[in-house]
């Protein structure tokens, strides 16, 4: 069956479509009696995808409380032989997964994955205050916790408004969109996703592409509250370290700064970040040591044409797989 046509007619209504699904199980491979790690449940796409397709055991992470529910209602439709669900809830964030796994006394897993784009519940829920499009609070908040997108528009100086929106946002009219924001907010403080949005937009240019103005500048500030790119670097630090030998490691996201990180991560465990001068006749007659790790994928897959036009959110997409080798050089030293 293919991939996408085992979505429930909820997940599609709700707007809920998980992002080059058939790729994912293309390279995760689920097995019956595999443990798979999902460390973004979301709205539970993957992870319902991979427990139709085998007889495996899924552990869910998500640091949003309202996809924990999800997933804990979602989990009586995957009945193990002992009655109990083969879906098992982990709340937190996945740049913590090894202190989770190791509280559901689980060491490795046969296969990781790693959804890095936003829900669509949480875009698609006004008062989450993520998206531009809704009048909402403006929040952006994945744990309900902690200072709020509206806390570091109203309160963060001019300079590191700069920072937020050129580094996390690339957006090129950064110092003169911070500046405006300090001006206004001097008058009125932002409340709502809307009201930062306008104001966003009477700065910033239009965009050539047809790509809303206050896109990059709601990126940045997202970025910035839930800690996003310190999440990833975290995170598949850790996921290398928890795969079992022959485990893949899957990564999908969907702008240049996650793809940036995901791509040194591979780099880095298959060896190709190393590099000798060619003037040293040493470092050329030496071969280098096998790396623990083997690339799946040798650039980044995208999602096809015909993905991109049923779920516009998949454009921008980018996949990456890696294999931890079934006997790595350590234990081949041994012996």
């Amino acid at each position: 069956m293919n991939a996408l046509s085992s979505l429930t007619s909820s997940e599609v209504t709700q707007g809920h479509i998980p992002v080059m699904l058939p790729e994912v199980l293309e390279y995760l491979r689920p097995a019956e009696g595999e443990r798979i790690l999902d460390c973004t449940f979301g709205g539970g796409g993957y992870s319902s995808a991979i427990l139709k397709s085998a007889d495996c055991n899924v552990w869910a992470i998500d640091r949003d409380p309202d996809a924990i529910a999800r997933g804990q209602a979602l989990s009586h439709s995957f009945p193990a032989a002992n009655g109990e669900s083969r879906l098992h809830m982990l709340q937190g964030s996945f740049g913590n997964m090894q202190e989770l796994a190791r509280a559901a006394d689980i060491a490795t897993f046969d296969g990781i994955v790693l959804d890095l784009g936003v829900s669509s519940f949480q875009l698609d829920e006004a008062e989450r205050g993520f998206s531009f499009r809704m009048e909402g609070p403006l929040d952006m908040r994945m744990e309900k916790s902690g200072p709020s997108a509206a806390d570091i528009v109203n309160k963060a100086p001019e300079a590191e408004l700069a920072d937020i929106f050129h580094f996390y946002g690339e957006e090129r009219h950064a110092r003169r969109l911070a500046r405006a924001v300090v001006n206004a907010r001097a008058e009125t403080p932002f409340h709502t996703t809307t009201q930062l949005a306008e104001l966003v937009r009477s700065v910033i240019p239009k965009d050539r592409s047809g790509i809303d103005s206050a896109t990059r500048a709601f990126q940045g500030l997202r970025i910035a509250v839930n800690d996003e790119l310190g999440e990833i670097e975290r995170g598949l630090e850790q996921a290398l370290d928890m795969l079992a030998p022959g485990g893949r490691l899957v990564v999908v996201s969907f702008h240049s700064l996650e793809d940036r990180i995901a791509k040194r991560m591979v780099q880095h465990a298959t060896g190709k970040d190393k590099s000798f001068s060619r003037y040293d006749p040493r470092a050329a007659a030496t071969p280098a040591p096998e790396a623990d790790f083997v690339a799946l994928t040798h650039k980044a897959r995208r999602p096809s044409d015909i993905e991109c036009s049923h779920n516009p959110r998949a454009r921008s997409a980018r996949l990456r797989a890696v294999m931890k080798r079934a006997l790595s050089p350590a234990s081949v030293k041994k012996g």
